[in-house]
């Protein structure tokens, strides 16, 4: 009788296992949706035996769930309206300005800017930044110098008429180098010279000229059989003479800005008069006097009244 009642069993087993394994077998893809289904009903059956769904809702969601939910959707509306009124603007700004210049594409403009600067490599006026003067000095002064340079090249790459850049004595194990490459994206793409040679073996000495405030004559013209050189020099401690010196030695031409024949000093608070410009400033003036061929034009561009210098015909 045991016997019996244990082969049944086993028959039973056996049986349940068959059916289970054909179960298998049958199902795929749609047997595992229905088991997902399956589980969702069950976990649905939990939560309606826990606690009352929200009328109308389909599915269970925790007040918190809900909560992020709302905030997304607020999130993406923001963003759409922000879209659209950017678009708005970038339109109206088309519009205002149709009649003024023609509207390119980045890769159009980047291609001209490209192109004016090769050109002026070959046939446009050069100017040399002497940077065989930065190993005295220090970080904060390197700092603002690498600064000086981004704000010169971007003046350049703007101007319709580009001169050709050098920056001479300009290694690039240099401190300088370092952090040119730092603060200024793209630095190692600029469309410029750079060389460790200096500029007094670079270039024949007649046709240089070395811009310095403490010199006697007055620059007069921009004439492109010459390179203009600018020192590359933040000093905080005000070394004199050191650029003038320096021509000096070279036996080089130099001369400054025409600031005291078209400017006039003008009474401030702190009775400061200074002719010492950053070197993208006097590249400003350079730049903008090369296009106009109009000093008081350009020293205006280049000379703020916080150098306590003002064009005479502001004072008549």
């Amino acid at each position: 009788m045991d016997w019996k009642l244990e082969g049944s069993a086993q028959k039973t087993d056996s049986h349940v296992l068959q059916e289970q394994e054909v179960i298998r077998e049958d199902t795929g893809e749609d047997g595992i949706s229905e088991s997902f289904q399956l589980l969702q009903i069950d976990v649905e059956c939990e939560h309606r035996e826990g606690e009352t769904l929200p009328t109308g809702s389909a599915v269970w969601c925790s007040k918190n769930v809900q909560r992020k939910q709302r905030h997304w959707e607020k999130i993406v509306a923001a963003k759409k309206i922000k879209r659209k009124q950017e678009k708005e603007r970038r339109k109206a700004n088309r519009v205002e300005n149709s009649g003024i210049c023609p509207q390119h594409s980045k890769r159009f403009l980047r291609s001209l800017t490209k192109e004016r600067l090769l050109e002026a490599k070959h046939s446009g006026p050069r100017l040399c930044i002497d940077l065989s003067m930065t190993h005295h000095m220090s970080k904060k002064e390197l700092s603002r110098l690498a600064g000086q340079i981004r704000r010169l090249y971007g003046s350049n790459k703007k101007a319709d008429r580009p001169f050709w850049i050098y920056l001479t004595g300009f290694t690039t194990d240099s401190p300088l180098y370092e952090e040119c490459l730092r603060m200024n994206d793209g630095f190692s793409s600029y469309l410029l010279d750079i060389t460790e040679e200096d500029c007094f073996s670079l270039f024949p000495l007649e046709t240089l000229v070395y811009l310095t405030p403490d010199s006697e004559h007055a620059l007069e013209d921009v004439d492109l059989n010459k390179v203009y050189i600018l020192g590359g020099l933040v000093d905080e401690s005000i070394q004199k003479k050191v650029t003038f010196q320096k021509a000096q030695e070279h036996s080089v031409e130099t001369a400054r800005l025409p600031i005291q024949e078209y400017m006039v000093r003008c009474q401030n608070e702190k009775n400061y008069h200074s002719e010492i410009l950053a070197i993208n400033q006097v590249f400003d003036i350079l730049s903008a006097y090369f296009e106009t061929q109009n000093w008081p034009k350009a020293l205006k561009k280049g000379v703020s009244s916080r150098k306590g210098y003002v064009l005479q015909t502001s004072v008549e």
